[in-house]
């Protein structure tokens, strides 16, 4: 992934996006929260990423998949039934809906949350109104 401004490069990728896909205790793997909101021309996808510096994290793209993974500044421990768990990552994958534009995703991270601007595929002519 390559930076510009303040934006994140999209890195669109062939089918075989597995080392993203997993994710679960084992691999020390935290589900961020996560919302897809639609609006018009675009749909909205936003992650909270707290912990996490804009250099470690890795969004890809297949199809209409997109997955992210974020490296935490700090392990994360949790204790549940007297069990220590310890996180190292934030992963995610989520099945957008189809007729989006991949050629013009932008993604930006501020404030601890990754926001990604999904545009829409337009399709369709116009009419000559005669």
């Amino acid at each position: 992934m390559t930076k510009t401004n303040d934006k994140l490069d999209i890195k669109i990728i062939q089918p075989s996006i597995s080392s993203l896909l997993d994710d679960d205790i084992d691999s020390h793997a935290l589900s961020p929260l996560s919302c897809l909101r639609e609006f018009g021309t675009y749909w909205l996808l936003e992650f909270d990423l707290p912990l996490v510096n804009k250099k470690d994290i890795k969004v890809a793209f297949d199809e209409n998949i997109i997955s992210i993974e974020a490296k935490l500044k700090e392990i994360y421990s949790e204790e549940k039934l007297g069990i220590e768990m310890k996180f190292q990552y934030f992963k995610k994958t989520i099945t957008l809906p189809k007729g989006i534009n991949k050629t013009k995703i932008i993604a930006k991270f501020e404030n601890g949350r990754l926001r990604i601007m999904i545009p829409k595929q337009i399709s369709g002519e116009r009419i000559k109104i005669n």
